[in-house]
């Protein structure tokens, strides 16, 4: 996937030198098919759009996959691992084998597949730093809901509990010029 949306966020990212810092600490944890998503990315975008500087994130939200070790304890122990690099920050790492419990799903096969049951289509969006620090993502629904500041709930999350996130998140303080639309449109 290389389109213009892309080299534009891969562009906004790798001018970021807090961003780029924290993608090195987790490209540094060697996990399988691990990424950092959600606010993470999504809340950059917003508020590059908004013109405005960083809103704080409630969490940088890490998710890998690994099939072999589902245990939420193994989760903890990365997060106290990256507490110890970077204790300012709240890290949520979620290991997504084992989240399609949480969420009554089928098994997710990868990260990929897991995000595509990540509530907005601009949340679903992860990004990484490989080895040769060369910024890669995954976007299940592409990015122009995310540079369009749309947000739409994916095909595989329930409305009401969208509806109930958009009322609780209160986006609109933050980035007024959102724009909600309840149906998912391929």
């Amino acid at each position: 996937m290389s389109t213009k949306l892309e080299k534009e966020l891969t562009d906004i990212i790798k001018n970021d030198e807090w961003m780029i810092s924290i993608l090195e600490i987790v490209r540094d944890l060697e996990l399988n098919d691990c990424w950092i998503g959600a606010g993470f990315v999504r809340n950059k975008i917003w508020d590059v759009k908004h013109h405005k500087n960083r809103t704080p994130l409630n969490d940088i939200d890490i998710i890998y996959f690994n099939e072999l070790n589902i245990s939420k304890k193994y989760d903890l122990e990365i997060e106290q691992q990256l507490q110890n690099i970077k204790p300012e920050l709240n890290w949520s790492v979620k290991n997504q084998a084992r989240m399609h419990i949480k969420n009554n799903h089928s098994p997710y096969s990868n990260c990929y597949d897991a995000i595509s049951f990540w509530p907005e289509t601009a949340t679903s969006i992860a990004i990484k730093l490989n080895s040769n620090n060369q910024i890669h993502l995954i976007a299940p629904y592409g990015l122009v809901d995310l540079f369009s500041l749309l947000v739409i709930p994916t095909p595989n999350f329930n409305l009401t509990t969208f509806n109930n996130r958009i009322h609780k998140k209160r986006w609109f303080i933050q980035w007024p010029k959102l724009r909600i639309e309840t149906n998912y449109k391929s």
